[in-house]
């Protein structure tokens, strides 16, 4: 949709409302609701939609193009792939040998434009077109695979056998669809790919910065074409119907190499398909690209820098465990030292490191390759997570002689991980002296920088926010960590940040994420409370007197900052 500064601009400019109250209302409604303010204007009725549009164009000095009762040419229309024409409000409508024409909601959209140049080859002419004439060119898709799937669709109804299956699945319009799906979903971000079906259609969804969205809706027709077509790309049973099936395969697109890890589940519509993205080659974050403020990093690199010992990182599943155990590896990973890993399954291939994934069939449990392991002669371990007692109590012992182990637990926050070792039966003094630093961790959503904007909170949200951490505490806390400015003396003056929503973050206020994290490093007076049976609520008041941050205090410093929102961190951390 249009910046809300430049929508201002152009109704201001050409007087395009003419009722101030009205128009001051719907601005209001703006700011305070998910919608757009041209949406607001144009459904109330205080300007019309087609004069609006074209006076951006003017403003911007893009040409207006009305696309209804449009012819486009289906190869033309194609070379925007469909998912992105969706979410970002934009269809080719014509080229030649050195432009492709695009029709755009949003003309200052520019990452959108650079994808459809390095993705055709060709220079995007760009025009602006109204919300109800887009809404006309984009039913030009589903039309198309409709009618292309008509042959299929007669195909699929009496297709018992792989081998009609595998016919299906080579057919040129479900490779052009699972192109798609795959290609834009790089192009978004997205961590993972869900293809659901339904009783009449098929949802596609992507999971964008940890947060489910809505990409697409195909014809039901398209469901075992595009299911076969996956399987065939994750070398699974194309005529297994009713059993789950895991799968990997890789796409090389331009420079980038993506792998994709499949899951299939049998579900009551047929088969529901959930794709990991998983970068290849990519470099491993350091713990200032994590998010680890100053305090924290020196507690994690104390511990990195010991010879043996437990590193442990905790959080629930989602919340990053992983590639913080991947950024510490990559710190460790040097030609000097033997690194073995156990995971399940393999999420990132790390050059100079024996990783290895277990298989319950044939007996390699963590516990098992964990045995294995010690014979291998190793300095550092990385265990993918400690599930039960065996595998905790060897983890315990192989740090006790002489490694380095890197691990995960799913608890909620640091101090609780001691009891949960514990109670495991890992006795309390091996606990005690083999744990060096323990990582809680969340992620939240980072605000846009480019639709950032200063705020702030309302009496309403005040009132929450000292509930739930106590205003003094938090005004002590800013002045510690977050820079408080002079002026800020009460809540009511500090200034907060917030994303307005713009083309670049899709809308959505936010785009990328990072951790809000909570280290216990031990150390004596730790050891000795935990042989004393100390609980995790003891555990915590005496590692918060020492100047342990919790995740809510760290999430509230970056929300100070303006990396992310309270709504983002009180989101994350609550049980």
């Amino acid at each position: 949709m249009i910046p809300a500064q430049i929508l201002e601009e152009v109704v201001k400019k050409f007087a395009l409302c003419a009722d101030k109250d009205k128009y001051a209302k719907a601005k209001d409604e703006a700011e305070k609701t998910d919608k757009n303010l041209a949406e607001i204007l144009v459904g109330n009725n205080l300007i019309d939609e087609k004069t609006l549009y074209t006076k951006i164009g003017e403003y911007l000095n893009v040409p207006y193009i009305p696309l209804k009762g449009a012819e486009i040419n289906k190869d033309i229309l194609n070379l925007v792939p469909n998912p992105l024409a969706l979410s970002h409000n934009v269809v080719a409508f014509d080229k030649n040998e050195q432009t492709i024409k695009l029709a755009m909601i949003d003309p200052t959209d520019m990452e959108t434009a650079e994808f459809i140049r390095r993705k055709t080859g060709l220079e995007p002419d760009i025009y602006i077109t109204s919300p109800t004439e887009l809404k006309e060119a984009l039913h030009l898709y589903r039309v198309g695979l409709e009618e292309e799937f008509k042959i299929i669709q007669e195909k699929t109804s009496e297709a018992v056998t792989g081998h009609d299956l595998k016919k299906v699945a080579e057919e040129l319009p479900v490779i052009n669809v699972v192109n798609s799906i795959l290609e834009h979903a790089i192009y978004e971000n997205a961590s993972d790919i869900h293809i659901e079906p339904s009783e009449k259609e098929l949802d596609i969804r992507y999971r964008i910065d940890g947060v489910l969205r809505p990409v697409m809706t195909l014809p039901k027709t398209l469901q075992n074409g595009i299911v076969a077509r996956i399987k065939i790309l994750a070398n699974l049973k194309l005529d297994e119907h009713m059993a789950p099936q895991d799968g990997r395969f890789k796409i090389q697109l331009q420079e980038d190499k993506m792998a994709f890890r499949v899951s299939i589940i049998p579900v009551y519509d047929g088969e529901k398909i959930v794709m990991r993205l998983l970068p290849e080659g990519v470099k491993a974050l350091t713990l200032d690209q994590l998010g680890f403020l100053p305090r924290a990093k020196q507690s994690v690199e104390s511990a990195i820098k010991k010879p043996n010992g437990m590193i442990l990182v905790t959080g629930p599943t989602g919340s990053g465990k992983t590639t913080t155990l991947y950024s510490v590896l990559g710190i460790l990973n040097q030609p000097g030292v033997n690194i073995s890993t156990i995971e399940d399954p393999i999420e990132y291939r790390i050059q100079g490191v024996n990783q290895s994934q277990v298989n319950p069939k044939v007996g390699f449990t963590f516990a098992t390759g964990l045995r294995s392991f010690l014979r291998q002669d190793p300095n550092i371990i990385m265990v993918g997570e400690i599930r039960d007692q065996e595998t905790a109590e060897i983890s315990v012992h192989a740090a006790m002689t002489g490694h380095l182990v890197l691990s995960t637990l799913h608890t909620n926050d640091a101090p609780t991980t001691l009891p949960r070792l514990i109670d495991m039966g890992v006795p309390p003094f091996l606990v005690a002296y083999t744990v060096n630093v323990i990582i809680a961790q969340r992620l939240v959503r980072k605000i846009c920088t480019y639709c950032k904007k200063e705020f702030k909170l309302d009496r309403n949200s005040l009132n929450e926010l000292g509930k739930v951490f106590g205003t003094d505490k938090i005004l002590a806390l800013f002045k510690e960590f977050a820079d408080l400015k002079p002026e800020e003396k009460s809540l009511e003056e500090v200034a907060f940040f917030k994303g307005e929503g713009c083309g670049r973050c899709n809308q959505t206020g936010y785009k990328g994420r990072m951790g809000i994290y909570e280290v216990l490093e031990m150390d004596e007076e730790l050891t000795r409370k935990i042989n004393e049976h100390a609980t995790a609520g003891d555990i915590k008041a005496m590692a918060q007197a020492k100047g342990m941050l919790t995740m809510y205090e760290d999430g509230l410093i970056k929300a100070k900052k303006g990396i992310t929102s309270i709504g983002e961190v009180l989101r994350v951390t609550k049980n």
